[in-house]
């Protein structure tokens, strides 16, 4: 996966946090950039093929923004990376390349890397924007409670 394929997976969680307390919220570009440092030019390139996609809704104007056209659970981890960096492949020779491959004719690692690829892109097909837009923790606070510290050891009150 490509840096924009990753940013694409930021930006749709973002509008799916946002919408799950508001559905007809409106985030802008500069919002979502700046909150995961993504250059805002970049981002608004990427929100655009979203849009030309049908997987968010474009709304102009200085109180315009994005949100979801659909509900995250039904938005594909894989659908993302499609429309974002085209057909995922792990090898060239499956993604119609194999001229460009000396090894080709005796390759003996291509159906096993194959099958690999097949079931990533199977996982990927599985997971929902939904499931990867919990929020994440604020990093200022380290969250204790599963910790496991050292037993024996007497604090003296």
């Amino acid at each position: 996966m490509t840096k924009r394929a990753d940013y694409a997976l930021l930006a749709l969680s973002h509008l799916a946090a946002a919408s799950a307390d508001d559905p007809n919220r409106l985030m802008n570009t500069k919002e979502i950039a700046e909150q995961y440092e993504i250059p805002v030019e970049l981002l608004a390139k990427i929100l655009q093929i979203l849009a030309k996609h049908g997987m968010v809704a474009s709304h102009p104007g200085p109180t315009g923004g994005y949100k979801l056209l659909r509900p995250a659970r039904e938005i594909s981890v894989a659908e993302v990376v499609t429309i974002v960096d085209g057909p995922f492949s792990l090898l060239h020779c499956t993604a119609g390349e194999e001229s460009s491959c000396k090894q080709y004719s005796r390759c003996t690692i291509r159906d096993p890397l194959a099958t690999i690829e097949q079931r990533v892109k199977d996982l990927l097909a599985e997971i929902s924007i939904e499931e990867i837009s919990v929020p994440a923790p604020d990093p200022k606070f380290e969250d204790f409670s599963t910790r496991s510290f050292a037993t024996g050891i007497t604090l003296i009150s």
